[in-house]
């Protein structure tokens, strides 16, 4: 592919990727660990990437109030969702080190359930949160697993800086 001089030589090969999202190739299982391994290196190719691609396998409408958290939030600014992360509470998950699957759950053909414990970066940090996907029937996003909420099991989200 010849690249323009007014482009960076490197615009070829960014064309070809797709950025981390959502595909029908992805199973349940897949799509939670394709968001853990964005988390865990969150700050490539560029700061917050992770939480870039969790707002992309997020199953809430913009529009609407959402309990992602675990409590009713407008997260239809990515701002708002990109804050919950650095919260205490949610901020094991950024770069973390180690993890592990507890439990999971198939509640139904379309929806999954999985408690995985974290390790996180910094000294005594962990937690263990639940992952509940659902997948869409129906729609645009037929097929698709989805992140339905992402609840931290513990003191919860408190005051936070929303």
């Amino acid at each position: 592919m010849d690249v323009p001089d007014f482009l960076p030589a490197t615009w070829g090969e960014s064309r070809l990727k797709k950025p981390l999202g959502p595909t029908l190739a992805l199973t349940a299982e897949d799509t939670i660990l394709q968001q853990l391994d964005a988390l865990q290196e969150n700050d490539r190719p560029y700061p917050d990437h992770g939480i870039e691609v969790m707002y992309r396998f997020a199953a809430f409408d913009p529009f609407s109030r959402s309990n992602y958290f675990g409590r009713y939030l407008d997260l239809g600014q990515f701002e708002r969702f990109r804050r919950i992360y650095h919260h205490q509470t949610y901020r094991v998950l950024l770069g973390h080190k180690e993890r592990r699957t507890l439990s999971s759950l198939r509640v139904s053909e379309h929806s999954l359930k999985e408690r995985i414990w974290i390790q996180g970066a910094r000294p005594d940090e962990e937690g263990t949160f639940e992952f509940t996907l659902v997948q869409m029937v129906g729609g645009s996003w037929d097929g698709y697993w989805l992140t339905e909420s992402l609840i931290h099991d513990g003191e919860g989200l408190g005051t936070i800086p929303y």
